[in-house]
């Protein structure tokens, strides 16, 4: 397999194309930084529309970006893979039967793709985010370095907004966090953030409340869910977001970014900032909390232990029932 930095065509496949894997390939073609995008979805119906779709939108010549259906024996050998498939909630599921559904679908998925070019970048979008990128380290058979989450970044994408507004700046001059887990447990590092080389303390004297803080941290927390309540789904900022990332790694940019990827000391993957480049987490980037976030890190990550554990467990369960059932046959 040739090495991606010799290679003069550059491809992004997508597998699931609903409102998020449609979204983020407009976003791709609009913003160009491959060659081609590729399309997986087992509903061939809204496959071939979004790929029609999607390619009237390059017709008008700004665009170099190709649009194509595929399979997942293609998208294998893509440069980076973006999985947003995953099944939704019904009413009254667990979240851990939930987790089950979509672990299933993924193993599914990695089963189809085999084998995978070794070379190829793997982004989780689909929830819950940080329990599939730990499992996709497992089923995909790729170094760690190159599985990654989107884990927290629209969630300090979205603190990074609150606080410009707040301190009356661009929000590229804040410097921002949320970490952790891509959900309940996540918290935002107060105590590391700027504005340019200003503590927020000292940008926003007298504004840093206990409340303050609270009302924040709810908004960034809950956003989502707002979202969704209202509209059935999100997919402009986690669409923009995920092509961020894309054209961090496709690009070699070296950027400073929070995405979920595994914390060996934490045993789980997790949110955390780390330079993103071409050969996927080029290094984690050490961040300084105080011992109220080393706590809430803690607790996260202990909780998210927790799932994988149950998930394993039903996962073998599913497995040893499957050999009974072969057994009888």
């Amino acid at each position: 397999m040739a090495d991606p930095a010799h290679r003069l065509k550059t491809s992004i496949a997508i597998l699931g194309c609903g409102d998020v894997g449609s979204t983020l390939a407009y976003t791709l073609i609009l913003n160009p930084i491959c060659s081609e995008v590729i399309l997986v979805d087992p509903k061939t119906e809204l496959l071939n529309a979004q790929v029609r779709d999607l390619s009237d939108a390059t017709y008008r010549g700004n665009t170099g970006t190709k649009v194509r259906a595929g399979t997942h024996k293609d998208a294998g050998q893509a440069d980076l893979v973006v999985i947003t498939a995953g099944a939704k909630q019904k009413a009254g599921e667990s979240r851990l039967s939930l987790l089950s559904r979509n672990l299933h679908i993924l193993s599914s998925i990695f089963a189809s793709m085999s084998p995978i070019n070794p070379h190829t970048i793997l982004l989780l979008v689909a929830n819950p985010v940080d329990i599939l990128t730990y499992f996709a380290r497992k089923l995909s058979g790729l170094p760690e370095s190159q599985v990654i989450g989107t884990g927290t970044s629209l969630d300090s994408a979205r603190l990074r907004g609150i606080l410009a507004d707040k301190a009356d700046v661009a929000p590229n001059s804040i410097d921002a966090y949320v970490l952790g887990e891509h959900g309940d447990s996540q918290f935002v590092a107060w105590s590391s953030i700027t504005i340019g080389t200003t503590p927020l303390h000292l940008a926003l004297p007298n504004t840093l409340t206990p409340e303050f803080k609270s009302s924040i941290s709810t908004h960034t927390r809950g956003a989502a869910a707002a979202i969704i309540a209202a509209k059935g789904c999100t997919a402009y900022g986690i669409g923009n977001i995920a092509a961020s990332i894309c054209q961090y790694i496709l690009f070699d940019q070296r950027t400073v970014r929070p995405v979920s990827f595994y914390q060996p000391e934490l045993g789980c993957c997790l949110s955390m900032p780390a330079v993103i480049g071409r050969k996927g987490i080029i290094r984690a980037m050490p961040v300084e909390l105080d011992d109220t976030e080393k706590r809430e890190l803690e607790s996260c990550a202990r909780g998210l232990r927790a799932i994988i554990e149950g998930a394993t467990k039903e996962l073998n369960a599913d497995k040893e029932l499957e050999r009974a059932l072969e057994a009888e046959g």
